[in-house]
């Protein structure tokens, strides 16, 4: 087992690497939606559908990726809409700077999320793995943060986060090559298993309201737009939602039918225990993914706050001090939530970002005479909505 994980581990990074696939412009603008997608969500979303859903569990992922596709759509949409230099109305362009408000607010809260990951993941193996002490990691990361921001910026730690997106997609398909090994063993013994779900009808939806950060990330192609032309992100945001779609699906079935009710105690941090089980190596290579992913993914967000900061308020709010005002408000976040709660209010921040892009898509189709197309663009708005508002954590 652990021979065949490091082998797939090993060749995925060897295949990251290779010139002819690292170098294509196309893999290269759909590397950042996907690394941005199934980054942290992938850590806790297993635990989280298998403990709440039992054997629905891949249902509920298909219909995570199915919204977040939607969603997807809208944004593609917008993109090829501006592209074509089509008029705009003034409530279209009002939208779009609420929109990017809602996404730079989205960023503060996604920015706590990581890092309280990174807290939680980096006490899990040590003595001191309690809510304390991870808070305090969290905390004192957010201030290095700060300081590393205020003081350089973040161009010196571009380079970590393309490393930390090629290990954690390489330690993935290590992963996924365990859990195929022990889904069949398991299988082979008739030992798979149909959990039931603890939580059902208006619970459980809105427990998969609050769940939809965990597929987010894919609008980060809409802001790639120096460097890629529109049908290339088009192209990349669609190529990374399908594969993260693969991956999300392949993953949630393998986890679904082996592991019992209470094997491990729901946390944020419940991956790892279950991984034990599979092989001795995983935990080690997951919590490395996690503090790699982590840190990079909340040094992209606070930098795209910053410069969207900055931007909207023409100036008057430099980015250091915007930087300032994130980390005060993840430090509240940090003390004054858990992990599962700090998800919930970053599904519905998102949410709210997608509900007004979905609304800028429904005028936009309607202005172009496709009422079909603006009709299905109103119903995702009004999903956005819901997911705002009703969203709950995980309890």
């Amino acid at each position: 087992m652990t021979a065949l994980i490091l082998a797939a581990t090993l060749a995925t990074g060897a295949l990251l690497l290779w010139p002819r696939l690292a170098g294509a412009p196309l893999w290269r603008a759909a590397v950042t939606p996907l690394a941005s997608i199934i980054g942290s969500g992938f850590l806790v979303l297993g635990p989280i559908l298998d403990s709440s859903y039992g054997a629905w569990a891949p249902l509920v992922m298909a219909a995570l990726c199915l919204v977040a596709y939607g969603f997807g759509a809208a944004i593609r949409f917008n993109i090829a809409r501006r592209a074509a230099e089509a008029p705009r109305t003034q409530t279209e362009e009002r939208l779009e700077t609420l929109a990017s408000w809602a996404l730079a607010f989205a960023y503060f809260i996604s920015v706590a999320y990581y890092l309280n990951l990174f807290g939680a993941f980096g006490m899990r193996l040590t003595p001191w793995n309690d809510a304390l002490h991870a808070r305090l990691l969290t905390s004192a990361m957010l201030l290095a943060i700060l300081v590393i921001g205020w003081t350089k910026g973040f161009s010196a730690l571009e380079r970590l986060e393309q490393v930390s997106v090629g290990l954690k997609l390489a330690i993935i398909a290590g992963l996924l090559a365990g859990l195929i090994w022990f889904f069949a063993g398991k299988a082979q013994a008739g030992e798979l298993l149909l959990n039931p779900a603890t939580q059902t009808g208006w619970a459980g939806l809105a427990l998969a309201f609050g769940l939809i950060v965990t597929v987010q990330g894919f609008e980060t192609a809409r802001y790639l737009g120096a460097e890629y032309d529109p049908p290339t992100r088009i192209r990349a945001m669609k190529i990374a939602q399908g594969l993260s779609t693969a991956i999300y699906m392949i993953y949630v079935l393998l986890i679904a039918y082996v592991f019992a009710p209470g094997t491990e105690d729901l946390s944020e941090t419940a991956i790892i225990g279950l991984m034990a089980l599979v092989a001795p190596v995983l935990p080690l290579m997951l919590t490395a993914a996690a503090l790699a992913a982590q840190f990079s993914a909340a040094v992209a967000d606070t930098g795209g706050a910053g410069g969207l900061i900055s931007e909207l308020t023409s100036g008057r709010l430099p980015q250091r001090l915007s930087y300032a005002l994130l980390v005060g408000f993840g430090l509240a976040l940090t003390w004054g939530f858990d992990v599962f709660e700090i998800i919930s209010h970053a599904s519905r921040a998102f949410a709210a970002y997608y509900a007004v892009q979905a609304g800028i898509a429904c005028r936009g189709a309607f202005a172009q005479g496709r009422p079909a197309l603006a009709a299905g663009f109103a119903a995702m708005a009004a999903l956005g909505l819901a997911i705002t508002v009703f969203g709950t954590p995980v309890e």
